[in-house]
């Protein structure tokens, strides 16, 4: 009978079709909407879990000597076959996680890299005035290393072929030639080493022929604050294909991207980058810094549109953020905000003063939420009467900030380099007197530093590992928010 009760779950925003399947010989149901699902009876109740694999138009059961239980589907004009019940295939997470303690896995996508990426975010490129698709631009770098256009000055060769050319010409040259002990050597002798011979050569065009997956480490460079770095842009929906990488310039090092849409370009997405040329570590310094504007073409490639270069005693360009229409942008221990220009960026305020230097940037409304690099967390607000920016509020307690997400307009997330994530909260009515309309409060009163209220801290977590990076999402289309993290070792974590 049916229940007066249903249970509801939201699947996708696409439209659901279903169709009966067998799992483990138990009658099962195949629902397909933004990312497939497997839902089946058992233990009393009705179980439903969303399969690891990419997303489906339709599919029905299949059975044949080689698949005992499998699922045939299509995916665009592509027809996929998937196997029930086996290990390491997409459909046994989903089967085995129906009543189970197992955990469910992923489905991932591997992007080769040039460099060691810093940063990545998403932009949305207008293809036609109808279509739009999603890209996805990714920043590269690595200290002590060479760019491309100098690697292949040198004859550097990343996948080791022609060094294995050459040694096998050499070895070619080699044999070729004959010598006197040769003469001396017996009929079989010479017959079974050119056996031998003939077999070591068929293994090395074996060898030849398959590409080499372990990057091998090019040239160091002797003076120190060489960098190599390039912008990648994949596509997300394409199994994550390379479609456009633009290399920096010689020591040239992007650091962090930002999608950001400008009122004056029509809130079209374009990607700024943050480059440093000429960083050294010990001790830290830079000789110039830009920040790089690129608009995104028919969502295939990247085109350049101008640079601008920040103040040389400002410092790096570690964050950028877009902020009601406009760029956000920290350098050293500056907050600006540019606008866009036809030429450059142009600047229309600024705050000093931060304490050392600002690592992360995250806005919401007129607020900004500044990460600094060893003293936690500031609040910032956008008077646009005055066009100034205001400190609103503090944390009272040092953090070596890594990471920060936004969890709404009064709380942040906040990692740190000791292996804790935090959340802090701005107190209530504390940003009311933070802009002085009348113009009565005394300058003296506003700069001293207790009078500048201070952060509450709700919680703080002990993960163990340094967070790098921290963002809000769920992971089950209709499900709730998680905070999900990743460590420097390559961790996954995730705060319900």
């Amino acid at each position: 009978a049916i229940s007066t009760s249903p249970s509801r779950r939201f699947l996708g925003a696409r439209p659901v079709a279903v169709s009966r399947v067998t799992l483990q010989g138990t009658p099962s149901t195949l629902l397909l909407s933004s990312r497939p699902w497997i839902g089946r009876a058992g233990k009393g109740r009705h179980a439903m879990a969303p399969m690891s694999y990419a997303p489906l138009d339709h599919g029905c059961s299949f059975s044949n000597e080689a698949v005992r239980e499998g699922i045939v589907a299509t995916s665009g004009n592509t027809l996929r076959i998937l196997s029930v019940g086996e290990s390491g295939d997409a459909a046994s997470a989903a089967s085995s996680s129906l009543g189970s303690d197992e955990d469910e896995a992923f489905n991932s996508n591997r992007v080769d890299l040039r460099y060691t990426p810093r940063q990545m975010c998403l932009l949305s490129a207008r293809i036609t005035e109808s279509s739009r698709k999603i890209v996805l631009a990714i920043v590269e770098s690595d200290v002590n290393d060479y760019g491309e256009e100098d690697k292949k000055a040198m004859g550097f060769d990343g996948t080791g072929k022609s060094k294995s050319g050459s040694k096998k010409k050499e070895s070619k040259d080699g044999g070729g030639g004959g010598d006197d002990e040769a003469m001396d050597m017996d009929m079989e002798d010479s017959d079974e080493e050119e056996k031998k011979d003939g077999g070591d050569g068929e293994d090395d065009e074996d060898d030849d022929d398959n590409t080499r997956h372990t990057p091998i480490r090019g040239p160091i460079p002797t003076e120190p604050g060489r960098w190599g770095s390039c912008v990648r842009l994949v596509d997300p929906g394409n199994a994550c294909s390379t479609l456009d990488c633009v290399e920096m310039n010689r020591n040239e090092a992007a650091l962090c991207c930002a999608s950001v849409r400008f009122h004056s370009r029509g809130g079209e997405s374009l990607l700024a980058v943050g480059t440093v040329t000429g960083m050294t570590m010990h001790p830290l310094g830079h000789k110039e810094s830009h920040v790089v504007l690129y608009r995104v073409v028919n969502g295939e490639r990247l085109q350049l549109l101008h640079r601008t270069k920040v103040d040389d005693d400002a410092g790096p360009v570690l964050s950028l953020v877009h902020f009601q229409g406009r760029l956000l942008v920290g350098i050293g221990r500056t907050v600006r905000l540019y606008e866009m220009g036809k030429r450059q960026l142009l600047k229309k305020c600024e705050l000093r003063g931060l304490p050392t230097m600002v690592k992360t940037l995250q806005a919401a409304g007129d607020r900004a939420f500044v990460g600094d690099m060893m003293h936690s967390v500031q609040f910032l607000r956008y008077d646009s009467t005055s066009n100034k920016l205001v400190l609103v509020a503090r944390d009272k307690n040092p953090r070596p900030v890594t990471c920060t997400e936004l969890l709404d307009i009064n709380t942040v997330a906040v990692g740190d380099k000791f292996g804790n994530i935090s959340m802090l909260r701005l107190p209530r009515g504390a940003d009311v007197g933070a802009i002085d309309v009348t113009g009565t409060r005394a300058l003296w009163d506003s700069s001293r530093e207790d009078a500048t209220p201070k952060l509450e801290t709700l919680c703080t977590y002990h993960v163990g590992e340094v967070v790098t990076s921290m963002t809000r999402a769920s992971l089950v289309a209709g499900g709730a928010e998680s905070l999900i993290y990743v460590t420097v070792t390559g961790r996954v974590g995730a705060f319900v």
